[in-house]
């Protein structure tokens, strides 16, 4: 019997990618049978104040390396190539196209992120697309009407500000791949 091609999207600065996010990636393939999951790096998320620590096509390079090796993994840099603000309603739309008719989308989003969802630019627009996939340390998301959501419990204690905080100080980091610390190193971000 044919199954639709199932697509996930997980978008985010990724400032340093981390085992943390790798977790729940694998979280959400397993738990959704996702046939890939798309990392999407962006610029600048809307939602933070602040620019990411390293430059778009380092950490670009953090993520191919983070993801490599995993099938199920894919990068895409759709939004480190366009004009900022990039908002995730608009990239799903035009990315859609690229795929089969019949495929199922989802969005991999944090509990945090699934609160914030009304603050962000036509949700609705975007619940009409994807089918999300929340993760949560803790806590109990509410459900939303006319949005599809799958529940699933991350506990994964890695922090991108705690990781970029110890390579600023000289601290060895925790939760890095191998292969994102020495490109880190080699190159010397997150170090001013």
């Amino acid at each position: 019997m044919f199954r639709p091609l199932r697509i996930g999207f997980f978008g985010g600065t990724f400032d340093p990618v981390h085992e943390g996010h790798l977790e729940v990636g694998h979280k959400a393939v397993t738990a959704l049978q996702l046939d890939q999951l798309i990392f999407l790096p962006c610029r600048r998320s809307p939602h933070k104040t602040t620019a990411p620590g390293a430059p778009d096509a380092e950490r670009l390079q953090l993520l191919r390396l983070a993801t490599a090796g995993h099938p199920h993994f894919r990068v895409d840099p759709y939004e480190l190539e366009r004009p900022p603000p990039s908002y995730t309603w608009e990239t799903i739309r035009n990315l859609k196209p690229r795929y089969p008719a019949g495929t199922r989308f989802y969005l991999l989003i944090g509990l945090d992120q699934w609160e914030a969802l009304p603050r962000w630019t036509h949700p609705e627009r975007l619940a009409e697309d994807v089918e999300f996939i929340v993760v949560g340390r803790n806590g109990t998301p509410a459900t939303r009407d006319h949005y599809r959501a799958h529940f699933l419990k991350g506990n994964h204690p890695a922090s991108a500000s705690a990781i970029r905080n110890d390579l600023k100080t000289g601290q060895p980091p925790t939760w890095l791949p191998h292969s994102v610390l020495d490109f880190i190193q080699k190159k010397g971000l997150y170090s001013r």
